[in-house]
């Protein structure tokens, strides 16, 4: 199965198996793990409702979940801009959507009164401004993955500059805010976080299922894209802003979490051996990755629990200097 909606293939069948069986296990691990250790006994009564469990029910299945559902979310928002761009670099972070949802997010903490909703708002529209003015600085006479990706990193380090600049202007308990959110955590996520993130992940997911199959055209070549009646500047559209909102969704909520959004999908079309960057694996791959990088930053300097987003920055970091190896050696 080269993605979504398409006739499965053994290969990606079974990594399908495999992925979705590392999610259960790491779940179950993450339902198990924390200040006091529960066996998987314990696990499986207090999810069956036989003996109620605040820490199991309240406390550890949101952080679960959210790390399954925001990896998966990350995971498919970076297939995405890798299969427009056709480039392993032209991930969320890289091309600055991420910094541009924090300078969204920014804007609602400092200026207005940082309620939730308006962090969720304010991320969405900071991570669509920052696309279009990429997209447009990209576009000439044609689009360029590889002029994207360029562009991209440009307008990344400028809107970085921006954030830094503005959180060196807000108030001092602002600003501390602002920094400890940046740094992307899980930590202290509850149930009343989740009910509208997971809700707008899972439509934009719905809404990208139904385009698979014009996606896999599209990995194909423009030119068999189009012979097959795929309109390339909607689907491109399209998955711009899917790309963006499921960006967007995680940075609200978490904050900005680096590096699954470049590795999952790439480690996904390994494994699947797929044309394209497939959206399944990409998907799953990040679930796996958001759920064992937080389970190392809550065991690795046990009891203090790390932000994901440095466990994460710090794996993605050795990743890409891996894929700079070989894109150079490949030149």
């Amino acid at each position: 199965m080269a993605g979504l909606g398409l006739r499965p293939e053994r290969r990606t069948v079974i990594l399908v198996a495999v992925l979705t069986a590392l999610i259960l296990g790491l779940g179950l691990l993450g339902l198990c793990y924390g200040a006091s250790w529960k066996s998987p006994g314990e696990v499986l009564a207090a999810l069956s409702g036989a003996e109620p469990s605040v820490v199991i029910q309240d406390w550890r299945l949101p952080r679960v979940l959210a790390a399954l559902v925001f990896g998966a979310a990350l995971g498919v928002s970076g297939a995405l801009f890798q299969n427009l761009t056709r480039n392993p670099m032209g991930s969320p972070d890289v091309i600055g959507l991420d910094a541009g949802a924090y300078t969204g997010a920014l804007v609602a903490l400092t200026v207005l009164s940082g309620t939730s909703a308006q962090l969720a708002l304010g991320s969405v529209l900071g991570g669509l401004v920052v696309a279009a003015v990429i997209y447009v600085l990209a576009y000439d006479r044609g689009f360029s993955g590889l002029r994207l990706v360029v562009i991209g990193v440009a307008v990344n380090a400028m809107v970085t500059a921006l954030n830094s600049w503005i959180v060196l202007r807000a108030e001092l308990e602002v600003a501390i805010a602002a920094v400890g959110w940046n740094a992307g955590s899980l930590n202290g996520v509850g149930w009343g976080d989740l009910g509208i993130p997971f809700t707008v992940i899972g439509v934009l997911l719905a809404l990208m299922a139904a385009r698979a199959h014009a996606m896999h055209q599209a990995a194909l070549g423009d030119a068999v894209a189009v012979t097959t009646g795929v309109s390339l500047d909607r689907l491109r559209l399209v998955m711009v802003l899917v790309g963006v909102g499921c960006t967007a969704t995680v940075t609200a909520v978490a904050g900005p979490i680096a590096f699954i959004a470049l590795a999952a999908p790439q480690i996904g079309r390994r494994l699947a051996g797929a044309p394209g960057v497939p959206l399944l694996p990409a998907a799953l791959t990040g679930a796996v990755l958001l759920q064992g990088a937080d389970l190392i930053a809550q065991m690795l300097l046990a009891p203090v629990a790390l932000p994901v987003g440095v466990v994460s920055t710090a794996i993605g970091g050795c990743y890409l200097i891996w894929l700079l190896t070989k894109e150079v050696a490949r030149a």
